[in-house]
């Protein structure tokens, strides 16, 4: 399943993968030297990820049920890991340097299927 990402009519990104099973949530984009077929993934739970054995840095948005945003991390490198955001019940993640600089946390994003 794929779905489509907006910010104040602005589209993010129209192409995003869905991981919503245990094993594609804990494979995510481990081992990928790029993103084939979509511009990131969208873990749904999720409320912390790893980088480990990834390629690439990522930017990172923890979302709330609302798809209201809890933390924003950009460019973060391979092998690294992030806290655990109790509020968050979903994660986006893109390559490095494709969130808007004013996108910031409160913010709340449209997400659409395609």
């Amino acid at each position: 399943m794929k779905i489509q990402i907006s910010y104040r009519d602005k589209i993010l990104s129209q192409n995003i993968l869905i991981a919503e099973s245990l094993l594609d949530r804990l494979i995510g984009l481990m081992f990928r030297e790029k993103l084939v077929g979509s511009d990131g993934l969208l873990l749904d739970p999720c409320r912390s990820i790893h980088t480990f054995f990834m390629r690439y840095s990522l930017d990172i948005i923890f979302l709330s049920s609302e798809n209201q945003i809890i933390k924003i991390i950009r460019n973060m490198k391979p092998w690294r890991m992030t806290w655990i955001y109790f509020r968050a019940n979903k994660t986006l993640e893109l390559p490095a340097g494709k969130f808007p600089f004013d996108l910031k946390e409160g913010d709340i994003l449209e997400v659409n299927n395609v």
